[in-house]
Parts: structure tokens; C-alpha cells; sequence
């Protein structure tokens, strides 16, 4: 018992990490042991994995940057002149516009590689 309550975060991590790997690889084919691709099938090279990657990363990162900023306003309405708090409030919405600024980056510099490959080809 000492050994879990010292560790649970240790095994917490572990099974937060390996229980997906085991859910997602999944057998298509009992007989032919066959390992079904989770991200579909049409997702078979690496530029389209990169692609489903950054989309999530967007769908997920948006909503957290407009939330991050509006708790950055409430930072602001609460300091009510103290210029600790404006100060903290100050750096919390400078380290959401740069979040912010490479989330969106990431995405420009895909889609600029990618518009300049194919581009290539042709």
C-alpha cells in the first residue's frame, strides 16, 4: 500500500499513456494478423499524418488561445491599479499572443512547404 501512495502519479502516467496504444491497435484480420491504421485510411504517408496532426493542434489550440485570453482580460479587470497584478496580467496575455503566434506559424509554415512541394511536382 506505501508503494502506491507513493507512486500513483508514476502508474496514473503509465496507463494514461499505454491503454491508448493497446485501444488503437486494434486487428483487422484475426487470421491474417492484419493491424488496423487508426488515423483512417487514406492517411498513409507522413505529410498527410502531419497534416491530421497540425488540424488537431488547431482544433484544439484555438479555443484554448481565446479562452487564455479572456482569463487574461479578467486578469486585467482584477488588478484594479495594482501594479503587481498589472504586471502578471501583462506577461500572461505576452505569453498567450506567442502561444498564439506559433500555433499559428506552425500551421503557415506546413501549408508554405506543402503549397511549394506540389508545386515542384507539377
Amino acid at each position: 500500500m506505501a508503494f502506491l501512495n507513493k507512486n500513483w502519479y508514476r502508474i496514473l502516467l503509465f496507463f494514461s499513456f499505454s491503454v491508448p496504444f493497446y485501444a488503437l491497435a486494434a486487428v483487422c484480420d484475426p487470421a491474417g494478423g492484419k493491424i488496423c491504421n487508426p488515423l483512417g485510411e487514406t492517411t498513409t504517408t507522413i505529410p498527410q499524418f502531419i497534416k491530421i496532426l497540425l488540424e488537431g493542434a488547431l482544433k484544439v489550440g484555438i479555443p484554448l488561445i481565446a479562452l487564455a485570453v479572456i482569463y487574461c482580460g479578467f486578469l486585467f479587470v482584477s488588478a484594479m491599479g495594482n501594479s503587481e497584478k498589472l504586471t502578471k496580467a501583462k506577461d500572461a496575455l505576452l505569453y498567450t499572443l506567442i502561444g498564439a503566434a506559433i500555433l499559428l506559424g506552425s500551421w503557415a509554415i506546413a501549408k508554405l512547404i506543402s503549397n511549394t512541394v506540389v508545386g515542384l511536382g507539377a
